[in-house]
């Protein structure tokens, strides 16, 4: 099995492609990446970062995968600097999932229901319709506000699964809880206890877990059970563990339920 991450690099605080490497390969797939920008750290606690897009070399790179013959089983994309990358990704999947493959979609936009910097609602409905294309989307839950304009989560997932087969709401907060709202061929919901503060990586944790579960044809409902206890865990040990969170969430002990999940079957 192989999937391809599209999504950024981060030299520093693990999060996007130095997540989704380690965590699909404890899959047991290959993961091969499409860098969409290079930073010199993430831009969520850090100041004075670099930042380049690499839109140029995204294309070169495809181009030389398209005369090796490279299909994909599943294609997730994460995050995309611009609406030319959002077209380009559309692109990719025409080029290189495999028939009967599947595309996800983490459709970055923001966090606290607003924007991340240099995005707008122009992006956002560009993202739409990247997301029109997926079979599964990732929103959180400020993501899901910003692409349906509401923030009632029964009526977010309903206009979400107008776009979308199946889409997942992430880390929606309902009072003392977190719940992932997700459609099958209904509504339905789990939840995990509140944790206090901000845990920088945990969406793309959990996305390149949902990736690895995807590419091995795990059920929608099965997938959610094992990247929520996954990503849950991996927030508490931060917790206790991790002085300074805006360098990344310590997933890597945790990393043992995904390969007994796979592994041991």
């Amino acid at each position: 099995m192989r999937v391809l991450a599209v999504n950024d690099i981060s030299c520093v605080g693990k999060c996007s492609l130095t997540v989704a490497l380690p965590v699909l390969s404890a899959c047991g797939v290959t993961c091969d990446i499409l860098p969409t920008a290079l930073l010199s750290t993430h831009t969520g606690g850090f100041t004075g970062y670099t930042f380049l897009g690499l839109d140029d070399e995204m294309k070169k790179i495809c181009d030389h995968w398209e005369s090796l013959g490279l299909k994909y089983d599943v294609i997730y994309s994460g995050y995309l600097g611009s609406r030319e990358q959002i077209a380009f990704v559309k692109e990719v999947k025409r080029r290189f999932l495999k028939e009967g493959g599947k595309f996800i979609v983490d459709p970055v936009l923001g966090d606290h229901f607003t924007f991340y910097k240099g995005f707008d609602e122009a992006f956002a409905a560009e993202m739409r319709s990247l997301c029109a294309e997926a079979d599964y989307i990732l929103p959180n839950e400020t993501e899901s506000y910003l692409l349906t304009g509401t923030r009632d989560f029964h009526a977010a997932l309903e206009k979400l699964h107008e776009l979308c087969p199946h889409p997942v709401i992430t880390g929606a907060r309902e009072g003392e809880a977190y719940s992932i709202y997700y459609y099958t061929d209904r509504e339905e919901k789990l939840s995990i206890p509140f944790v206090e503060g901000a845990y920088h990586g945990a969406g793309d944790v959990f996305a390149s877990a949902f990736s690895g579960c995807v590419a091995h044809g795990e059920g929608l409902k099965e997938a959610l059970e094992l990247c929520t206890e996954f990503t849950y865990r991996a927030i508490l040990r931060t917790r206790d563990e991790v002085a300074d969170r805006k360098y990344g969430m310590n997933y890597e002990p945790e990393l043992h339920l995904i390969c007994d999940h796979f592994y041991k079957k």
